[in-house]
C-alpha cells in the first residue's frame, strides 16, 4: 500500500467484531456497532511544536488502539477500509 498520512494523523485498519456472540446468537451487519479497535498501519510525518520540532507520536505502526465511535475520516484503499484519526483522537494502545 502506498498511503502516508499527513502532520499528525494516523491510518488505522478497524477489526471486526465477531459474527456470533456467546450463547450462538447472530448479530446482523445493521446491527453491530462501529468498531472501537483497530490497528495502526501507518503514521504521519509528525505535529510540529511551537518551535518548529518534531512531536514524536505515541504509537507506532502495528499497535492495537482504541479510537472514538465516530471520529475520523474513513477511507477505502484496495477494497479495504480504514479510518485516518489524529494521534490526539486516540483513545489508549491495547497491550
Amino acid at each position: 500500500m502506498n498511503i502516508q498520512p499527513l502532520a499528525d494523523r494516523v491510518l488505522v485498519e478497524p477489526l471486526k467484531e465477531e459474527e456470533t456472540k456467546k450463547g450462538g446468537i447472530i448479530i446482523p451487519e445493521t446491527a453491530k456497532e462501529k468498531p472501537q479497535e483497530g490497528k495502526v498501519i501507518a503514521v504521519g510525518t509528525g505535529k510540529l511544536d511551537e518551535d518548529g520540532k518534531k512531536i514524536a507520536f505515541n504509537v507506532k505502526k502495528g499497535d492495537r488502539v482504541l479510537m472514538p465511535k465516530y471520529g475520523g475520516t474513513e477511507v477505502k484503499i484496495d477494497g479495504k477500509e480504514y479510518q485516518i484519526i489524529r494521534e490526539d483522537d486516540i483513545l489508549a494502545i491495547i497491550n
